[in-house]
């Protein structure tokens, strides 16, 4: 799971870059959001907080023990940094309370929901449940399942919404295609093999993540190895079944599948192989058929088209929680934060 902010050197894509980045934090300085990081023992944690708080970009809680937090930050300014240690906190027993009574169908006890209180990256999401954070954003030396688990089954998914998934924002120099460059990859990040109907979900939750984000019109484009049925088999018929569903959930949505990559993209070859479709050649959404085909096409297009990659940011979730990659920078959490306060305006 990777945040990329630093990859790429070229003047043209810095100019990208910070267009894109520097939206999102303006934004987010327009309407400070709280958000919750509770990898408090790791430097980058620390130093990232520092760095929102001096920029405006939202207000700071960090969960641990302010002794260990305070040496930690030795030079740094976190004078405008709430920090919340979960076993002395005074709502302690109501968060245990809280999640006892979430998960007591499951089997939790109210002994073991104590000790899983006790845990920085659960508590930090209880925050998030109760209201006391609008977002919160780990990942940093947790997996990824250790960061989505307490979310699900905190927070649960968003109404409405069937499926939580993960997504990229692609932001590609000199290209022609999309939003000015800019496209949403989804799922790249989460669910391995979706089935018709959570593509339908991850379609339509791209779509307003898209909108959120970018502040352009989505248009979505269903993506197969055939375009209106060039080619049959399983997978197709997944993809073909996925379009149906999501125009029928969705009507108003500009969105059409399914659509080869370059029927997608260039209205040229989207008008000879998908005559009269209102997406062909204009899409700047795209929903790929299973995580393989997500995951090796935003790599390739950092790599190879030297884009930038902006992700996995998760969508579906009730309230806004983001995975950061295990070799993140400090300045990567910072951008994970700006997008999570920016989820969190709605």
């Amino acid at each position: 799971m990777i945040f990329y902010l630093n990859q790429i050197k070229t003047d043209k894509v810095a100019y990208f870059k910070m267009n894109f980045l520097e939206q999102i934090c303006e934004r987010a300085k327009k309407d400070r959001k709280t958000i919750v990081l509770p990898e408090s023992e790791d430097i980058r944690t620390i130093k990232a907080a520092a760095m929102v708080l001096e920029k405006g970009i939202a207000d700071i809680i960090l969960v641990g023990v302010p002794e260990k937090i305070n040496a930690l930050a030795e030079g740094l300014d976190l004078s405008g940094c709430k920090i919340v240690n979960p076993e002395t906190y005074e709502k302690f027993d109501e968060y245990v309370n809280a999640f006892y009574e979430l998960r007591k169908a499951k089997g939790m006890t109210p002994e073991k929901a104590r000790e899983v209180m006790k845990d920085y990256v659960y508590f930090a999401t209880m925050m998030v449940k109760m209201g006391e954070a609008d977002g919160m954003v780990s990942g940093a030396a947790h997996s990824t399942a250790d960061t989505v688990r307490p979310a699900l089954q905190i927070l649960k998914t968003k109404p409405g919404t069937g499926k939580v998934s993960a997504f990229f924002v692609m932001v590609v120099p000199n290209c022609e295609y999309g939003a000015n460059g800019i496209f949403v990859y989804a799922d790249s990040g989460l669910v391995e093999n979706p089935s018709a109907e959570d593509l339908s979900d991850i379609a339509i939750e791209s779509s307003r993540s898209f909108r959120q984000l970018v502040e352009e019109e989505p248009v979505v484009a269903m993506l197969s190895y055939s375009t209106y049925g060039s080619a049959k088999s399983e997978l197709t018929e997944k993809v073909i079944e996925a379009t149906k569903l999501a125009k029928e959930k969705a009507p108003e949505l500009m969105l059409d599948g399914e659509l080869q990559a370059d029927a997608a993209l260039v209205p040229a070859i989207g008008q000879s192989k998908a005559p009269g479709s209102p997406v062909a050649g204009h899409a700047n959404v795209l929903v790929f058929p299973d995580l393989n085909c997500g995951n090796i096409a935003y790599k390739l297009t950092q790599r190879l088209a030297k884009a930038e990659a902006y992700g996995p940011i998760l969508q579906g979730v009730a309230k806004p929680v983001n995975d950061l990659s295990r070799g993140c920078a400090a300045e990567d959490i910072v951008g994970v934060v700006a997008i999570t306060s920016v989820q969190a305006q709605g």
